[in-house]
């Protein structure tokens, strides 16, 4: 790879915070961008950025995705040959109150990076897709050779349509493309939104916790570390077409091991020192009751499946927690 910068966007996100942090450490130069929005607690963010704009090699640039000439600039400028496109709009919940901040940024945003790296020699484009798109899939585990043709998110619509809008511009431009279908991810700065960040505030401030589908629910629970080995690989596997086949794939980004929501809450518990107060409540729409992913693809390409267990996960988020926040509630 050359020795311009690589851009991750989302740098001040989850995912995005964890990979800047990485690659600096690998010695890469980075250029994160962020919009710092306020779709949860931008003082997570923030503190967040606070981490990594001391370091050298490490270029901040806050703008918004959906700024075309803004982005278009960043790209003219830096000439990036790797970009590791991590910002969106996440949450599938909050995607049925506020439909429009999905397209502004999962489609509109993705086709200006998508354009950025037409018009300025990208060598590889990686972005998250989400494990979403498989909906309410009947067959066990999710492989990326299943058809994901029925959303029942909006926001999963939208990650559907970045890996299409990513493939057609692999065959039209020969652009080297690669989808991350990431499930689950927890973790030391994980995001408030998510399901063991909420339990684990929850429990601390002994509020009651709420368990959709009367707690009947299986999540592949992939930790940080193990989704930043694997975009770490995949940066260095750039995808090769053929003269009939574009230079795009697709991945699994999962444990490969669905943890029942309520031994999650058990390990939670356990690592707290304190029960948990459980309020049990129907389905949510736009939910499913399970997912499971498939790692075969993975492994066979880059020798990498992601493999912490929830009791070493969960120890690990609670002690980042309490560090973090400096809630004394139960056992440290």
């Amino acid at each position: 790879m050359s020795e311009q910068p690589i851009l991750v966007t989302g740098a001040a996100g989850f995912i995005g915070f964890h990979v800047v942090r990485q690659l600096l450490a690998e010695g890469r130069t980075v250029v994160g961008l962020d919009s710092v929005n306020s779709y949860y607690d931008p003082a997570l963010k923030e503190a967040r950025l606070k981490l990594l704009e001391g370091q050298p090699r490490f270029t901040f640039v806050r703008a918004n995705l959906a700024d075309r000439p803004g982005i278009a600039a960043l790209f003219g400028e830096y000439k990036f040959p790797v970009v590791v496109h991590l910002a969106a709009q996440a949450g599938v919940r909050y995607s049925i109150d506020q439909p429009h901040a999905y397209a502004d940024a999962n489609l509109e945003g993705f086709l200006n990076i998508l354009e950025g790296c037409r018009h300025n020699g990208c060598e590889h484009l990686l972005y998250a897709s989400s494990s979403s798109v498989y909906g309410a899939n009947k067959k066990k585990p999710f492989s990326v050779s299943d058809r994901v043709d029925n959303p029942v998110s909006l926001y999963a619509a939208t990650k559907k349509a970045n890996e299409l809008m990513a493939h057609s511009y692999s065959h039209l431009y020969r652009l080297p493309t690669t989808g991350l279908r990431f499930f689950t991810v927890y973790g030391p700065w994980g995001r408030p939104d998510m399901a063991i960040f909420l339990f684990t505030k929850a429990i601390l401030d002994k509020q009651p916790i709420k368990l959709f589908n009367h707690g009947n629910m299986r999540r592949d629970f992939t930790y940080i570390d193990d989704v930043v080995g694997a975009i770490g690989r995949l940066i260095k596997h750039v995808p090769t077409g053929s003269e009939d086949q574009a230079p795009a794939r697709i991945y699994n980004v999962g444990n490969h091991k669905p943890e029942d929501l309520l031994h999650v809450v058990s390990v939670l518990e356990k690592e707290l020192g304190l029960g948990a107060i459980k309020t049990m409540l129907p389905m949510q729409p736009g939910d499913v009751p399970e997912t499971f992913a498939d790692v075969d693809d993975l492994m066979r390409d880059v020798g990498f499946k992601p493999d912490t267990s929830i009791e070493e996960g969960i120890r690990q988020f609670v002690t980042w927690y309490r560090s973090h926040y400096g809630n004394l509630n139960a056992k440290g």
